[in-house]
């Protein structure tokens, strides 16, 4: 049996997205069909849409979701038709030398559905981050789905399955923010303020934010920056000093993914601090550095990848957070809207307009 619902497709690089009508197989052995809640428009859709991932078109975009467990495949146990579930972009093998080792966060051989959804002449379509939930259902592997409690909002539920967790693992995963660090962010996008939210949770004594955008450096003093720095206007370097004492900030998150802000982050770390690059650069970038300084300043030069989360530990624990007040997820759902009106969430996102558009069906 199969399932003819509405989605939103990429057709060709940097050509306008689609609604249209696509086949979603009923689930095989270790799948899981989910009814889509809601999905946020992360820039990672827009990349593949620009055919920044790859050319393999037709995408079927869509990957920050939340929805209920239709029904499962042969040999899943980890989840049940009616489950709430996240979906995750990394599930986990179990098998491989990271996961014996005991850091599956790092894990080396993720799956996803073997099953494929098609557009209704039979043509393949290759869902984003294996995952394609701009649908009103999608198939993915059951590793994919993580159960969190029904009451929470699936609008900021979802968030947490790419650029929220992105940034708050970032923080607390990666870099280690600890009770007293200070802790300078340098991009204030989704994943920069999530980023901020993380080293808040974490204990953070001081969060310094840095934008050119003051309408993002206002949010991020509302999700718990002490500081706001406007990099257009002052050095963010001198800026990041002049608020540690002169030394740097203990961990600085690099949330934008070029060199330049890199070496910014490089530089306005304390000796022995620890710079976390999780925003995304592109191919050609190259960064250069003396290597004397990386020597001299000791610390840790660390990237981020998913925020170095495991879904089934830290969905769970954050959307926890979020019900009792501690994690304020719905300050990231900008707006609200319809799968057709993706196309215009990636104009107001391209101009900086949101946080997180997030598709509601």
């Amino acid at each position: 049996m199969s399932h003819q619902v509405r989605a939103v497709v990429a057709r060709g690089k940097g050509a306008p997205v689609s609604l249209e009508t696509i086949v979603v197989p009923d689930p095989g052995p270790g799948e899981a069909l989910v009814r889509i809640e809601a999905c946020g428009v992360c820039h990672t859709d827009l990349h593949y849409r620009e055919g920044g991932i790859n050319d393999d078109f037709p995408f079927l975009l869509g990957h920050e979701a939340a929805g209920v467990v239709e029904s499962v495949g042969e040999g899943v146990t980890d989840v049940a038709p009616g489950d709430f579930v996240i979906l995750n972009w990394r599930a986990v093998c179990g098998h491989c030398r990271a996961c014996l080792r005991g850091r599956p966060w790092y894990c080396f051989d993720t799956h996803n559905a073997k099953q494929k959804m098609t557009l209704l002449d039979g043509t393949e379509l290759a869902p984003a981050l294996g995952i394609g939930a701009f649908a009103e259902k999608t198939l993915v592997a059951a590793g994919q789905c993580t159960k969190v409690d029904r009451t929470a909002s699936a609008a900021a539920a979802g968030l947490l399955g790419c650029g929220v967790m992105a940034g708050i693992g970032a923080a607390i995963n990666t870099g280690n923010v600890g009770r007293g660090d200070t802790v300078a962010v340098i991009g204030c996008g989704g994943v920069g303020a999530a980023a901020i939210a993380g080293a808040n949770l974490a204990g953070a004594a001081k969060v310094i934010a840095v934008d050119i955008d003051d309408r993002k450096l206002a949010t991020a003093g509302k999700l718990g920056a002490t500081h706001t720095v406007n990099s257009k206007e002052t050095d963010a370097v001198e800026a990041i000093r002049e608020l540690t004492g002169g030394f740097g900030a203990d961990v600085v998150i690099e949330a934008v993914g070029r060199p330049e802000t890199y070496q910014q982050a490089f530089y306005a770390r304390d000796l022995a601090g620890t710079v976390v690059l999780v925003g995304v650069p592109t191919p050609e970038m190259k960064l250069e550095l003396p290597l004397l300084d990386v020597f001299g300043r000791g610390g840790a030069l660390k990237s981020s990848w998913y925020g170095d989360c495991l879904p089934s530990r830290d969905f769970p624990m954050l959307i926890d957070l979020y019900l009792q007040g501690r994690l304020d997820l719905d300050a990231f759902v900008t707006e609200t809207i319809a799968l057709d009106e993706v196309e215009k969430a990636f104009e107001r996102m391209h101009h900086g307009d949101v946080l997180r558009s997030v598709v509601v069906l």
